[in-house]
């Protein structure tokens, strides 16, 4: 266990650049996005680096694909004015902090992240016996610690990377956040919060140290979040010998388990491009009510006049998607009793659908026609993630012996 200090309202996420988005991504990553960079200090970058990990021989594609994506998450309601967005090769300390991190990482841990042969099993078309295939969670894991972030929003199958990177984080403290007269510095330090506070600090590290109390710790970590006469340095030190370690250089992140809404696609598997089954962000209005309005339905529906059973039917699961409960009784009621027919069934969902993709379509074609800005945008995300990734890495070299003064 290690605290997360101030940052610990700071969110990292990114996203390879794929080609165009679509539903799935809207209600699935966007929309969560959306809700979040109103609430944290969020960072939001495209990963065209992961992108070459399993396409690398396909890569003349990925910049175009880049600034596409980036559209659609601005059209999707992704603010620039409340998070940082970027794009993580012009943030070259990501590759530096991975490269340090590579020296200390057990190839083992590398070798039992469940996607490594997941995925090695799903792309058996590709020649993925790579470094950068095999090295790529580590890669993430720099990806979210160069920004020292508290949290990391994911799905239940992403977990295990997170564990990874709090894994990576508490080795590289261990090795490395033992610097010389570490104790007399966090005790000095200890004397800076007043006699009060010093008093109640040394009571709480007692406590939690000899009788593992994590209440103790909880509070000892409030405490120090709240204190205004020590310097950064001195909190990282303070927060690491409350847990018995040294300096927290390189804070661990938290899993910010999200709901990942599993958007149905047009034939009731999860929509995906691999699936030939999507509705994109920017589909014209036709294309998309042609798809829906030809969607399979119940196959035992032959005629209008025979009852349906909604629950084998891919429209019944968009309309939990799209639907209130007064619209899903109708379809239930209606489609066993042939009182409605398919057609009609799809009539909300399509109206719903293009009215959710009305607006996005509309602030696409308003960043199309203004690249300059879309690339500005990016330009000023670049630099306020760099310059915390300097600083990062500022800490990070002194800490390993690198910081050459």
């Amino acid at each position: 266990m290690s605290s997360v200090p101030s940052q610990n309202q700071r969110v990292v996420s990114g996203m390879r650049p794929t080609g165009a988005l679509h539903l799935g991504h809207y209600h699935g990553v966007l929309k969560n996005w959306i809700e979040l960079q109103h609430s944290h200090e969020c960072f939001f970058f495209v990963a065209d680096w992961h992108a070459l990990t399993t396409h690398y021989e396909e890569s003349a594609g990925i910049s175009d694909s880049v600034w596409e994506m980036v559209i659609d998450w601005l059209s999707a309601g992704v603010s620039p004015g409340a998070a940082k967005l970027f794009i993580q090769s012009r943030v070259p300390e990501h590759a530096e902090l991975h490269l340090l991190l590579s020296m200390i990482t057990p190839l083992g841990w590398l070798e039992r992240v469940p996607s490594y042969k997941d995925q090695q099993e799903k792309l058996k078309e590709r020649d993925l016996a790579t470094y950068g295939f095999l090295g790529y969670p580590l890669l993430q894991s720099a990806d979210i610690l160069i920004y020292k972030a508290g949290h990391v929003p994911v799905g239940e199958d992403q977990v295990a990377h997170v564990e990874l990177t709090r894994e990576v984080a508490r080795r590289f403290n261990h090795l490395y956040g033992r610097e010389p007269g570490f104790e007399a510095k966090a005790e000095n330090a200890i004397t800076k919060m007043g006699k009060k506070n010093a008093k109640l600090y040394r009571e709480l590290r007692k406590n939690y140290q000899e009788k593992g109390d994590i209440q103790s710790l909880d509070v000892a970590r409030a405490l120090l979040e709240s204190q205004q006469n020590i310097s950064v340095g001195d909190r990282e030190r303070l927060f690491g010998y409350l847990e018995g370690s040294g300096k927290i250089i390189l804070p661990e992140p938290q899993a910010l388990l999200t709901k990942i809404a599993k958007m149905p696609g047009l034939d009731g598997q999860k929509m995906s491009k691999s699936y030939g089954n999507t509705i994109g962000l920017r589909e014209d209005a036709e294309s998309v009510e042609k798809k829906l309005r030809t969607m399979p339905t119940d196959p035992a529906r032959v005629r209008r006049t025979d009852p349906g059973d909604p629950e084998k039917c891919p429209v019944w699961e968009l309309h939990q998607v799209y639907s209130g409960d007064d619209t899903r009784s109708w379809v239930q009621q209606g489609c066993r009793s042939a009182d409605i027919g398919c057609i009609e069934c799809k009539q909300p969902i399509i109206d719903a659908v293009l009215a959710e993709l009305k607006p996005i379509r509309e602030r696409a074609e308003e960043y199309t026609n203004d690249p300059a800005a879309v690339r500005n945008i990016i330009a000023e995300g670049n630099e306020a993630a760099r310059d915390i990734a300097r600083d990062t890495m500022d800490d990070v070299r002194k800490a390993v012996g690198l910081l050459y003064r």
